[in-house]
């Protein structure tokens, strides 16, 4: 296994990073960490033995979290806001067909696979609509869920 960043490398975590029980003072599921926001790796390890887990500083919010790869790019790579992230929820707001046969109808449910932040147009995602995998501009796509006051995703 080969870590992507160095220690003292800056890095933009591209997911909101949330509570899983092991941050001590927030509530499981609180919110730890904004997706966009800039740290400094400080330590890394792995978890069982195929994960590599940065410990990252986030100065403006005096933060430590631990990180997986995955979560980081290079704080130098340009960022693009995106209304949804992975694992998120949405339906869609349109029908979208491969060769002349609907896939996903209108409302249907998808889950979020990957944010596509230089997609031709802006903002897409790849969502899988039960078992199918389609890119989807992110203007063609809504919550699943209502979402509560101020908990928009962004």
């Amino acid at each position: 296994m080969l870590a992507e960043f160095e220690i003292g490398d800056e890095v933009r975590v591209i997911r909101n990073v949330r509570n899983d029980g092991t941050f001590p003072g927030l509530d499981k599921g609180a919110l730890i960490m904004r997706r966009g926001t800039v740290g400094t790796v400080v330590d890394r390890g792995t978890f069982l033995q195929d994960q590599i887990i940065y410990t990252v500083h986030f100065l403006g919010d005096d933060r430590v979290v631990g990180c997986r790869e995955e979560e980081l790019i290079p704080a130098s790579d340009p960022w693009v806001p995106s209304r949804f992230e992975t694992r998120d929820r949405v339906v869609a707001l349109k029908s979208f067909a491969v060769d002349g046969e609907v896939v996903a109808a209108v409302g249907s449910q998808g889950d979020i696979l990957k944010v596509l932040r230089d997609a031709p147009g802006g903002i897409a995602y790849h969502v899988n609509f039960q078992g199918r995998v389609l890119a989807i501009p992110e203007t063609n796509l809504d919550w699943a869920e209502p979402r509560a006051k101020g908990d928009d995703g962004a």
